[in-house]
């Protein structure tokens, strides 16, 4: 039986909000729901079944507090409203868009996209311990940057240590030109990135120079303890069993560790076995470690990431 509905959407922004660039998310919706999505002006028609039509509408209007105030909606966000309505999670769906986690120097609002992001999030802010394990584009690294500027921000600790392995692509550090922080800086670079968007990059430079924020190779970790710091391990794919048992074993007073890493881009030699997989394997059930696993259903990158990431799952099986 044929149905339809039309959406009066306040004004222009908000159509445009929720259309996405192209219509690319009315197309989604109409994917998702079966239901045909024609915006005119300021009104969203929507025709199809009469079961169509209503699934349709109610995912739109669980995504109102987005497009009423003119947020950009975007593929994931859709994607996690539909699990909300198939789950009856509607409530902890307001509760995930609400949550603003920053906002970045720009103004921008950064806020989980997904139910796993928001666990994520809780962990970083309440754990001291924290593995977040995933696909690229997923925001492990990201998120806890993110969480971790705005504790250094609020003096919840003295400093952020980035880190991670450099063996990416075969390269070894002595072979790399310059000094050492100019031997780091690639391998960082994305952290650098994360951290530019929320403190002023004229800044970061002189509290890398103050030890406010440090940056250095796993292998610097050793023998240190590392006290009232947000230390975030990355790329901890690439770490060696006894690599990833000491940087655990760092782990000093007033400190909160975070380790990402994606276990299907281990650039170790092929007879190598990842030390982050053994950590998971061997501290798996040891209370006050939190786990964060994200699936290609939490990329927040463009689209078409999504799907390479599925259609690579799907080759590997």
């Amino acid at each position: 039986m044929a149905g339809a509905s039309t959406i009066q959407l306040p004004n222009i922004e908000s159509a445009i909000a929720l259309a996405g660039k192209l219509e690319e998310n009315l197309k989604l919706l109409s994917r998702y729901t079966g239901a045909s999505l024609v915006l005119r002006g300021q009104e969203l028609v929507i025709t199809g079944t009469e079961k169509q039509v209503e699934r349709a509408a109610n995912l739109v209007k669980s995504l109102e507090y987005l497009w009423s105030q003119g947020k950009p909606v975007s593929s994931t966000d859709i994607l996690t409203a539909l699990q909300a309505l198939d789950t009856q999670r509607e409530g902890d769906l307001q509760e995930l868009q609400r949550d603003v986690v920053a906002r970045t120097r720009r103004g921008e609002e950064v806020r989980a996209k997904t139910f796993r992001q928001r666990q994520y999030i809780q962990s970083l802010r309440h754990q001291d311990l924290i593995f977040c394990t995933g696909p690229a584009g997923t925001g492990k690294t990201f998120l806890a940057v993110v969480v971790a500027v705005q504790a250094l921000l609020n003096n919840e600790y003295e400093r952020i240590i980035l880190t991670r392995p450099a063996v990416e692509a075969g390269e070894k550090l002595g072979f790399l030109p310059g000094d050492l922080q100019q031997k780091v800086n690639p391998y960082l670079r994305p952290l650098y990135d994360a951290i530019n968007e929320f403190i002023d990059s004229e800044k970061v430079p002189g509290l890398i120079e103050r030890g406010v924020i440090e940056v250095a190779p796993l292998a610097y970790m050793r023998g240190r303890t590392l006290n009232n710091a947000f230390v975030i391990v990355d790329e901890a794919q690439n770490t060696t069993p006894a690599q990833m048992k000491m940087v655990l074993t760092r782990l000093g007073m007033r400190s909160r560790m975070v380790i990402t890493g994606d276990m299907t881009q281990t650039d170790l030699l092929p007879n190598q076995e990842s030390g982050l997989i053994v950590a998971l394997r061997i501290l798996n059930g040891v209370e006050g470690i939190a786990f964060s696993e994200f699936t290609q259903k939490d990329v927040v990158r463009h689209p078409l990431v999504q799907r390479i990431v599925a259609a690579y799952e799907k080759y590997e099986r």
